[in-house]
């Protein structure tokens, strides 16, 4: 690899603003990546609670590419964030407050997917508890108790992720 390939293949690291106009378009640029992503977020939730998963799966790829913008103006932010801090004060703290709401409602949407997680999950052993219950041979042994079944009595579940 030459070393013009490596230096088109390397992400370039961002620079600290330097003027209030660059503090100006990273506010606005950091609150709109966070409202896109807000905006995603709500929607899956809402498809989650409704039990529409195929449809929350649809927006993993938009996601993905707002989330990975996100980190990128954070990273700028943290780097920036002494040069904020002595010329735009107020614009830092507007930043903030803008971000603990998106705090807020990233907590609600872990949350729901959590819950969804935890009542799969459940079925599944539900399920497989079920099968288990129903392919073991209903015996007992000399002290009259029920034999728990052998190993080689289990049937595994199978389960297929792709919906």
């Amino acid at each position: 690899m030459t070393n013009a390939m490596r230096q088109q293949a390397a992400p370039l690291a961002p620079r600290s603003i330097a003027t209030p106009m660059e503090a100006r378009q990273l506010a606005d640029g950091l609150m709109k990546v966070m409202n896109d992503l807000l905006a995603i977020i709500e929607q899956e939730t809402a498809l989650v609670r409704a039990g529409n998963i195929r449809e929350a799966i649809k927006l993993e790829p938009p996601k993905a590419d707002i989330s990975k913008r996100y980190i990128t103006m954070i990273t700028l932010l943290k780097l920036s964030q002494n040069y904020l801090a002595s010329t735009t004060p107020d614009l830092l703290q507007a930043l903030r407050k803008h971000h603990d709401v998106f705090r807020a409602m990233l907590q609600v949407n872990l949350t729901v997917l959590a819950t969804a997680h935890a009542v799969s999950e459940g079925i599944v052993r539900g399920v497989n508890a079920e099968v288990q219950r129903r392919n073991a041979p209903q015996t007992y042994t000399a002290a009259g108790r029920q034999a728990q079944p052998a190993r080689a009595n289990m049937t595994p579940l199978v389960i297929s992720r792709s919906l």
